[in-house]
């Protein structure tokens, strides 16, 4: 009885092993790819105009900020010979002079951190498209961020050619 049952279990499992088998050497194959997005980022001439515009702006905020900070300096000098009445009307106005070098630097923080990200936006909006558009013309079905991979061969990797179309 016992060799019927294994006999039936064997004939089941060889039959459903061919019913499967087609099926598997069938599957279909995908056409993959990787991208080193932090390089593309890098190296997109994009990126190096917003970095040196942000910069640009950056020493002009600074330099206004270093007349605000002089002006705070020549003053709490002036104080020094004054009256006493005198020196709490000077710092009174020292403090109000404190007040808008603070304000300044919080808004200038603000206002370039808002233009850097408006510009970073906008920067990974055209790496998405052109990944998006060589991805299509060349009939990948998966194009992977390399910063997900575990391992890739280097012949899967489309960064320099994606970099190319992205900087012509």
């Amino acid at each position: 009885m016992k060799r019927i049952v294994l006999a039936v279990t064997a004939i089941f499992t060889l039959t459903s092993l061919m019913v499967a088998l087609p099926g598997i050497s069938q599957a279909k194959e995908y056409k993959m790819a990787y991208v080193d997005l932090a390089k593309v980022f890098d190296e997109y001439k994009k990126t190096k105009e917003a970095e040196k515009s942000l910069a640009d702006k950056g020493k002009v905020k600074e330099e206004e900020r270093k007349k605000l900070v002089d002006e705070v300096r020549k003053m709490k000098d002036e104080q020094a010979f004054l009256s006493e009445k005198a020196k709490a009307e000077k710092q009174t106005a020292i403090d109000d002079r404190i007040t808008k070098l603070q304000d300044f630097d919080r808004k200038t923080r603000e206002e370039l951190m808002k233009e850097r990200n408006d510009m970073l936006g906008g920067i990974l909006k055209d790496i998405e498209k052109v990944v998006s558009d060589y991805s299509k013309e060349n009939g990948y079905d998966m194009v992977l961020n390399s910063r997900m991979l575990l391992y890739g061969k280097e012949d899967l990797d489309v960064t320099n050619d994606v970099l190319k179309k992205l900087n012509k």
